[in-house]
């Protein structure tokens, strides 16, 4: 009977121990880690809901945009508003971290610098895109495409850095007086700056000339792109420079 009783006692502590150790984990995720705050880092997605957050062009309503398990997932829900996901706020000079997953074969993006207007039926409309792309999709075969890059514009500095379909990536964009560089899993894969000439000139060469303001903004909101595939954030942090 003692045996039995020590066994269960063992049995039960180890339950508990590992219970506490996965809500510590989960605990790591959405939260400013020490010193985030005096950094000036503040939190673009508190892992509960989309506060700070609202469709393009449709304000706050509900949308196939849910959080589930701390993140942020943009469903394929056929009975739910579809739309980009835009930040309220607009930001400038800024240095933005996010981690994302997609589903196989999945497509999306994150646009910055939108200027959100009725006459811009799309965040795309005006702001340049940070690729976001799993390996089974038709486009990963472009170079212009390919996680991480802007996307139709260059290929990544860097390639191979990406991981595949439900796995985690770690995104940064920094931009600085309208100079932009992206990372992918901690490697420089773009870099651009919106105010030359240069870019002008790149941009009339694409489609995007079709759209009169797009890329001519250094200024906007940070928009999450709803696709046909679904794709998860989570750790998504913002600071102002």
């Amino acid at each position: 009977m003692k045996n039995n009783l020590s066994g269960m006692i063992i049995a039960c502590l180890m339950v508990l121990f590992c219970s506490c150790s996965g809500g510590k984990q989960q605990d790591k995720n959405n939260v400013s880690a020490g010193g985030e705050s005096e950094e000036g880092w503040v939190l673009l997605f508190d892992g509960r809901s989309t506060e700070g957050w609202h469709l393009y062009n449709k304000g706050k309503t509900a949308s196939a945009w849910v959080v589930t398990d701390g993140e942020l997932r943009c469903t394929q829900s056929a009975d739910l508003p579809h739309g980009d996901l835009i930040t309220d706020k607009e930001y400038r000079n800024f240095e933005l971290v996010f981690e994302w997953k997609i589903t196989a074969g999945g497509n999306s993006g994150v646009f910055i610098n939108v200027a959100e207007k009725p006459e811009n039926p799309t965040t795309w409309a005006s702001g340049p895109e940070y690729q976001l792309l799993d390996t089974a999709h038709a486009d990963f075969q472009l170079n212009t495409k390919k996680p991480g890059v802007i996307f139709g514009f260059a290929a990544q500095y860097n390639d191979g850095v990406y991981k595949p379909a439900g796995e985690w990536n770690q995104s940064r964009i920094r931009q600085e007086n309208g100079k932009v560089e992206f990372y992918l899993n901690d490697k420089l894969t773009a870099t651009r700056d919106f105010t030359t000439q240069e870019w002008f000139h790149l941009v009339d060469q694409t489609h995007f000339k079709n759209f009169p303001e797009f890329g001519k903004h250094t200024r906007g909101h940070i928009a999450l792109q709803d696709w046909a595939k679904g794709v998860s954030f989570r750790n998504i942090k913002i600071k102002e420079l």
